[in-house]
C-alpha cells in the first residue's frame, strides 16, 4: 500500500479537526491541552488557509498531518524560521512510524529540499513525558521556555537542517 503526502486543501478541514480531536486525546489525559486538542472545522480551515499543511493518506484513509507555521504567517514561531505545528497521527494507524515519517518529509523534503531553510521550530509542553526527550533524540536543542497560559510551559525547540548555515 503506497502512502502520499499532499496539500491540504479547504475542504479536509472536517477530516483535519477530528483527526486532531482524536489524536490530541491522549495528551489532554495527560493534562496537557495543546489547542489541536479542541480544534473545530473552522479553525482547521483558518489553519490550511494560513499555513502549509500536509496530510499523509493512504488509500484514501487519512493516517496524519503536520504543518509549517511561517515567519511572515500570522502566527510566526519564535525564531524567524519555519515552525512545525499540528503534528498528528490517526491513532487507529498504531505504532508504524507515521510521526517519524511525518517529521522527516518536511524537515528533508520541504524545509531543507524545497524551502532551503537553514533550520526549523517546534513547541511542546515541558511536562510531557516524552515528546521532549523525543524531538532532542532527532536533532532538536532547546531554545526557550514559555507560558503561553495553556496550563503548561512550552518548550521552544531548533533544529539546523542545512549545516552550512551554522
Amino acid at each position: 500500500m503506497t502512502q502520499t503526502f499532499r496539500l491540504a486543501q479547504e475542504a479536509d478541514a472536517p477530516a483535519l479537526a477530528e483527526l486532531l480531536r482524536q489524536a490530541y486525546v491522549s495528551n489532554t489525559e495527560l493534562g496537557i491541552h495543546f489547542a489541536a486538542a479542541h480544534v473545530d472545522t473552522e479553525a482547521a480551515k483558518k489553519h490550511i488557509t494560513n499555513n502549509v499543511c500536509y496530510l499523509l493518506e493512504e488509500e484514501g484513509k487519512l493516517l496524519g498531518t503536520i504543518s509549517l507555521r511561517m515567519p511572515w504567517g500570522p502566527n510566526p514561531g519564535p525564531a524567524g524560521l519555519p515552525h512545525i505545528g499540528w503534528l498528528a497521527v490517526s491513532p487507529t494507524t498504531g505504532k508504524k512510524g507515521i510521526g517519524s515519517r511525518l517529521l522527516d518529509f518536511i524537515e528533508q523534503d520541504i524545509a531543507r529540499d524545497q524551502l532551503k531553510c537553514p533550520g526549523i521550530t517546534l513547541g511542546t509542553a515541558v511536562e510531557h513525558p516524552w515528546l521532549p526527550q523525543l524531538y532532542e533524540k532527532r536533532g532538536y536543542k532547546k531554545i526557550a521556555e514559555t507560558d503561553l497560559g495553556l496550563g503548561h510551559t512550552t518548550a521552544y525547540f531548533k533544529k539546523i537542517i542545512i549545516k552550512s548555515f551554522r
